[in-house]
């Protein structure tokens, strides 16, 4: 009677803390959503809570505020995150594919994240992980092109294939302009395939785009 009486009582103990831990999921995801229709100005704690479907007083029982809430949703969101798909170090088309496969899903939530940085401080550590991140695969991925550069010339070359593949890149050509994902996706290929031609043509030898032409028969 003692044992069972133990087990029936780890398993309540179990029940709630897996309760509690499905309140928190949804809690943080419905100030996920109402995050992605606006600024954290726009939403109040009544708003998530009747979202959830809970009580304001159990999201403060689990989060010191809607900021802390915020956070903590997006923390473990981007931890998560969207998987850039393997791509070859150097294959621009699959580079750029894959890096528009995330902006396509989360790049309005990025974007909004980062309008609300500066009146929000505590999302510049996210931001700045993010921004890390973004480097390094820029790093790896376009890795052969860079190999070809030297101090100052390959730092250069870094950022601007930096700014070629940001998600401010992608807001600009996909909402701003309004291109097609094709249409978006060709632009930046093309940024960066000039990008790597300009080295070659300061070396002083051939472009794949001339030595083509030059082998096409004359007119």
């Amino acid at each position: 009677m003692t044992d069972m009486k133990k087990g029936k009582r780890r398993y309540t103990i179990a029940t709630r803390a897996a309760k509690a831990e499905a309140t928190r999921a949804r809690i943080k995801a419905s100030a996920i959503a109402l995050y992605c229709e606006g600024p954290i100005e726009d939403f109040t704690l009544d708003e998530v809570a009747q979202r959830a479907g809970v009580a304001v007083r159990t999201i403060l029982r689990a989060f010191p505020g809607k900021e802390a809430l915020l956070y903590d949703a997006l923390e473990e969101l981007a931890k998560s995150g969207v998987p850039l798909k393997a791509s070859r170090p150097g294959d621009v088309a699959a580079a750029v594919a894959a890096i528009f496969d995330v902006y396509e899903t989360m790049g309005d939530l990025v974007m909004q994240r980062l309008n609300d940085e500066r009146r929000h401080p505590g999302l510049k550590p996210l931001l700045d992980q993010g921004r890390e991140n973004h480097r390094s695969w820029v790093k790896t991925i376009f890795a052969p092109c860079l190999a070809r550069e030297r101090g100052n010339e390959r730092a250069q070359l870094l950022e601007a294939m930096v700014v070629a593949t940001d998600v401010y890149a992608w807001k600009l050509l996909r909402r701003d302009r309004g291109l097609s994902r094709p249409a978006a996706e060709a632009v930046v290929r093309r940024m960066i395939l000039g990008l790597a031609q300009q080295r070659e043509q300061s070396d002083g030898t051939d472009t794949l785009a001339e030595l083509v032409r030059r082998r096409q028969p004359a007119a």
